[in-house]
């Protein structure tokens, strides 16, 4: 039975474009629903779905996984040859502990760069707050870069279920002009030069649905 992915417009919802693309990276087959995140209908359907009535909600038989990094998990568990995690042990925590990190943290970065990829890229003004998620994000991509640099391009090496905790701030991040050094600014060019990026991307920009509170200019 074909999974299923029910998510939210893909020009703004983030958590939607964790396990999307980590699917398609390790290509893991699915079908997808967008669902507008202002349909009058969208709180409804989701709750009955899933009781949290938010996206992304993942359908595999009778099994409903909501919740970006509980699907991650899943799908982890569901295909271990895709390698979401890394396998040694202790690089394995630490891969889960900046999941871990992004899924819960950031709060300021979140209000204000929503994730949009419509927007040209231009400069936007942060609060010493988001100047600060920044900052650390910044620092936890040059680290595991710079410790796995041999294994290949990604945080870890290979393309896994962390990079797709941080694909949505490697598009805010493009989206708004942030600016950092040498290593995360080459991180971000190897995770947009993925073709499930470009999939999506395109996708996005296809569609007319507009949130407001996600255009900050």
């Amino acid at each position: 039975m074909t999974l299923k992915l029910i998510i939210g417009n893909k020009n703004y919802s983030s958590w939607s474009f964790r396990p999307w693309l980590a699917m398609k990276v390790v290509k893991i087959g699915f079908d997808e629903e967008v669902i507008c995140l202002t349909a009058p209908e969208f709180k409804l359907r989701l709750t009955a779905l899933a009781g949290s009535g938010k996206v992304p909600v993942l359908i595999d038989g009778p099994v409903r996984v909501w919740d970006s990094l509980a699907i991650l998990e899943y799908l982890a568990e569901r295909f271990s040859g895709a390698s979401l995690w890394p396998a040694d042990a202790a690089t394995r925590a630490q891969a889960r502990a900046i999941a871990a990190e992004m899924h819960a943290g950031f709060g300021a970065l979140r209000r204000e760069l929503p994730m949009n990829m419509r927007r040209p890229p231009k400069a936007r003004r942060l609060s010493a707050e988001a100047q600060q998620d920044v900052r650390r994000i910044e620092a936890i991509w040059t680290l595991c870069r710079s410790r796995s640099s041999s294994a290949g391009p990604f945080l870890f090496g290979r393309f896994g279920a962390a990079d797709a905790m941080y694909a949505p701030v490697v598009s805010r991040f493009h989206t708004y002009g942030v600016e950092v050094g040498r290593i995360a600014h080459a991180y971000m060019q190897e995770v947009m030069a993925l073709p499930g990026w470009a999939e999506w991307q395109t996708a996005a920009l296809k569609e007319t649905w507009i949130l407001p509170e996600d255009e900050v200019d």
